[in-house]
Protein backbone atom coordinates (compact mmCIF):
# COMPACT_ATOMS: atom_id res chain seq x y z
CA UNK A 1 0.00 0.00 0.00
CA UNK A 2 1.07 3.20 -1.21
CA UNK A 3 1.54 6.43 1.66
CA UNK A 4 -0.86 8.67 -0.65
CA UNK A 5 -3.41 5.15 -0.44
CA UNK A 6 -2.66 5.41 4.10
CA UNK A 7 -3.48 9.38 4.25
CA UNK A 8 -6.66 9.24 1.79
CA UNK A 9 -8.11 6.47 3.98
CA UNK A 10 -7.21 7.79 7.46
CA UNK A 11 -8.46 10.62 6.30
CA UNK A 12 -11.91 9.11 5.34
CA UNK A 13 -11.99 7.84 9.23
CA UNK A 14 -11.17 10.60 11.01
CA UNK A 15 -14.76 11.96 10.56
CA UNK A 16 -16.92 10.81 13.40
CA UNK A 17 -19.97 9.91 10.46
CA UNK A 18 -17.92 7.89 8.08
CA UNK A 19 -16.27 6.01 11.01
CA UNK A 20 -19.59 5.41 12.48
CA UNK A 21 -20.71 4.05 9.49
CA UNK A 22 -17.53 2.16 8.09
CA UNK A 23 -17.52 0.20 11.42
CA UNK A 24 -21.04 -0.49 10.82
CA UNK A 25 -20.02 -2.18 7.87
CA UNK A 26 -17.60 -4.22 9.35
CA UNK A 27 -20.14 -5.31 11.80
CA UNK A 28 -22.33 -6.56 9.03
CA UNK A 29 -19.77 -8.86 7.36
CA UNK A 30 -19.65 -9.46 3.77
CA UNK A 31 -23.37 -9.57 3.46
CA UNK A 32 -23.01 -5.69 3.57
CA UNK A 33 -25.86 -3.10 4.04
CA UNK A 34 -28.20 -0.94 1.96
CA UNK A 35 -28.10 2.69 2.72
CA UNK A 36 -31.72 2.40 3.90
CA UNK A 37 -30.53 0.21 6.91
CA UNK A 38 -27.78 2.03 7.59
CA UNK A 39 -29.79 5.61 7.49
CA UNK A 40 -32.66 4.27 10.08
CA UNK A 41 -29.49 2.36 12.41
CA UNK A 42 -27.23 5.27 12.37
CA UNK A 43 -29.70 8.57 12.25
CA UNK A 44 -27.90 10.06 9.48
CA UNK A 45 -29.81 12.03 6.37
CA UNK A 46 -29.92 10.13 3.53
CA UNK A 47 -28.14 12.67 1.51
CA UNK A 48 -25.34 12.98 3.89
CA UNK A 49 -25.30 9.17 4.02
CA UNK A 50 -24.54 8.87 0.34
CA UNK A 51 -21.61 11.82 0.61
CA UNK A 52 -19.95 9.72 3.61
CA UNK A 53 -20.30 6.37 1.41
CA UNK A 54 -18.45 8.78 -1.63
CA UNK A 55 -15.85 9.35 0.72
CA UNK A 56 -15.34 5.65 1.81
CA UNK A 57 -15.29 4.50 -1.28
CA UNK A 58 -12.99 7.00 -2.65
CA UNK A 59 -10.61 5.85 0.02
CA UNK A 60 -10.88 2.30 -1.03
CA UNK A 61 -12.34 1.42 2.42
CA UNK A 62 -15.92 0.02 0.95
CA UNK A 63 -17.19 -1.23 -1.86
CA UNK A 64 -20.44 -0.80 -3.84
CA UNK A 65 -22.75 -3.53 -5.48
CA UNK A 66 -26.05 -3.00 -7.06
CA UNK A 67 -28.57 -5.89 -6.26
CA UNK A 68 -31.39 -5.62 -8.66
CA UNK A 69 -32.89 -2.07 -7.12
CA UNK A 70 -30.46 -1.26 -4.08
CA UNK A 71 -27.11 -0.66 -3.95
CA UNK A 72 -25.35 -3.36 -1.07
CA UNK A 73 -22.32 -1.54 0.61
CA UNK A 74 -19.30 -3.37 2.23
CA UNK A 75 -15.85 -2.73 4.07
CA UNK A 76 -13.56 -3.59 2.23
CA UNK A 77 -11.76 -5.93 4.25
CA UNK A 78 -8.85 -6.35 1.48
CA UNK A 79 -8.09 -2.73 2.02
CA UNK A 80 -8.29 -2.89 5.61
CA UNK A 81 -5.42 -5.26 6.04
CA UNK A 82 -3.34 -3.90 4.01
CA UNK A 83 -3.84 -0.27 5.52
CA UNK A 84 -3.26 -2.47 9.25
CA UNK A 85 -0.11 -4.26 7.55
CA UNK A 86 1.04 -0.63 6.63
CA UNK A 87 0.43 0.51 9.81
CA UNK A 88 1.92 -1.81 12.17
CA UNK A 89 5.01 -3.24 9.19
CA UNK A 90 7.50 -1.76 11.49
CA UNK A 91 6.22 -2.42 15.03
CA UNK A 92 8.78 -3.37 17.40
CA UNK A 93 11.96 -1.95 15.56
CA UNK A 94 11.17 -4.52 12.78
CA UNK A 95 11.32 -8.04 15.21
CA UNK A 96 8.77 -10.35 15.48
CA UNK A 97 6.33 -8.87 18.36
CA UNK A 98 3.03 -10.69 17.64
CA UNK A 99 2.10 -13.85 16.24
CA UNK A 100 1.48 -13.78 12.43
CA UNK A 101 -1.81 -12.74 12.24
CA UNK A 102 -3.79 -13.96 9.63
CA UNK A 103 -4.27 -11.98 6.23
CA UNK A 104 -7.89 -12.15 6.29
CA UNK A 105 -11.19 -11.69 8.08
CA UNK A 106 -12.29 -15.03 8.65
CA UNK A 107 -16.40 -13.72 8.70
Amino acid sequence: MEEKDVVRALAALAHPNRLQVFRALVVAGPQGMTPGVMSEGSGIAAATLSFHLKELMNAGLVTQERQSRNLVYRASFEQVTALLGYLTENCCQGASCVPAATTSCQC
